[in-house]
C-alpha cells in the first residue's frame, strides 16, 4: 500500500496517510497515544517488534487491561484474549498491573465483585498446528460472548516463537512457512473485521547480517536500519511476514539509565534497586501514520512515557 503513487504534486510522506480507523485502543500512556494518534487501531493487525526484555509483553499486558476502559476513556469496553507462546506466562506481573489499573479506575468495577484480571483470558499456544486448532473456538467465543465485557482485543505473543524450530531453510519449507503466515494473518484479519477487534502481534528480532556492500540500499520501512542495545537487528520471519501485518512498531532499548527505583520488599523481606532503562518506540510502517517516535520507561505501575 505504501508504494502506490497517485501522481501530481503529492509528497511521498503523504502516501502513508489514509483516513485512520474509526476506533482505537489507548495504550494507557498519553505520550505513546499521541505518537500513535490515539492508540492501537481496530479492524487491523498491529505488530510490535523488539528484542527480548524491551517491553513488548509489558505493553501487551497493559493493552489487555486498557481494553476494559469505556470508549469515552479510549478503551473498547471489552475483554482480551491473550495467546501466549513464550513460556511461562507472566501472571504475577499481570496481577501487579491489574492492582494499579483497578486503583486508577475504581468506577468500572464499583458494582461488580470482579477485578481486571477476570477479563483477560489467557491461552497457551504450543505450535502453529495448535494455533489453527484454537482458531475456530476463538470465532465462537467472540460471537457468543455473554461476558459484560465482550471480546475486543486479541494478542498473539509471539508469532516468531511458533516458527522457531519447526522449519528448515529449504525452499519447500520456506514456501510452506510463507503460506502459513498468510493463513494466520488472514484469519486474524477476518476476526478483526468481522467483530471490530484490535489485534496485536509481537515479533522478535535477529541480528542484521550485512551484505558485501554493507548497508547501502537497505531500508526497513521508514528506517535506515533497526538498532537496539547497540546491535543492528531486523524483524524475524522476513519479508513474507512483513506483508501480512498492517502496521509495524519497533521498540528498542538504550544503555542509558533514566533513574534508579527501589522495589518493594520481596518474599524474603529484602529490597533491591532496579534500573530503568529508557525505551524508544518507532513507527516502522503504517498506512495512516507518519514516521515518528517516542520514548518511555517501564515502572511498577506500567509503561510511562518520557517527555522529549
Amino acid at each position: 500500500e505504501n508504494s502506490i503513487a497517485f501522481g501530481g504534486q503529492m509528497k511521498p510522506e503523504n502516501l502513508l496517510r489514509r483516513s485512520p480507523p474509526n476506533r482505537k485502543l489507548t495504550t494507557g500512556c498519553e505520550i505513546i497515544d499521541v505518537c500513535l494518534r490515539g492508540g492501537i487501531p481496530c479492524d487491523s493487525l498491529t505488530e510490535i517488534v523488539a528484542e527480548s526484555g524491551c517491553g513488548k509483553t509489558q505493553l501487551c499486558l497493559q493493552l489487555s487491561l486498557c481494553a476494559q476502559l469505556p470508549i469515552s476513556l479510549g478503551g473498547l469496553n471489552g475483554s482480551s484474549l491473550y495467546l501466549h507462546s513464550e513460556f511461562p506466562f507472566p501472571f504475577r506481573r499481570l496481577h501487579q498491573l491489574s492492582r494499579s489499573f483497578h486503583q486508577s479506575n475504581p468506577s468500572i468495577y464499583a458494582n461488580h465483585n470482579d477485578n481486571p484480571c477476570d477479563h483477560v483470558f489467557v491461552q497457551n499456544v504450543h505450535s502453529v498446528d495448535h494455533l489453527f486448532d484454537i482458531m475456530p473456538r476463538i470465532d465462537g467465543f467472540v460471537g457468543n460472548s455473554e461476558n459484560r465485557f465482550p471480546l475486543k482485543l486479541i494478542v498473539l505473543d509471539s508469532v516468531a516463537a511458533l516458527f522457531r524450530s519447526e522449519f528448515d531453510n529449504t525452499p519447500s519449507d520456506m514456501r510452506k512457512r510463507s503460506s502459513l503466515f498468510f493463513k494466520i494473518s488472514g484469519k486474524l484479519k477476518q476476526l478483526a473485521n468481522k467483530f471490530g477487534l484490535a489485534v496485536v502481534i509481537t515479533n522478535q528480532v535477529t541480528d542484521l547480517v550485512e551484505t558485501a556492500d554493507g548497508l547501502s540500499g537497505l531500508r526497513i520501512g521508514n528506517l535506515r536500519y533497526l538498532c537496539s542495545s547497540g546491535r543492528r537487528v531486523v524483524p524475524a520471519l522476513g519479508l513474507a511476514w512483513a506483508n501480512c501485518v498492517n502496521s509495524r512498531f519497533f521498540i528498542s532499548r538504550g544503555d542509558d539509565t533514566i533513574c534508579k527505583e527501589r522495589s518493594e520488599n520481596d518474599e524474603s523481606g529484602s529490597s533491591s534497586v532496579s534500573r530503568r532503562a529508557q525505551r524508544r518506540l518507532d513507527i516502522v510502517f503504517s498506512p495512516y501514520l507518519p514516521a515518528t517516535s517516542c520514548e518511555f520507561m517501564i515502572t511498577r505501575e506500567g509503561i510511562c512515557g518520557v517527555q522529549a
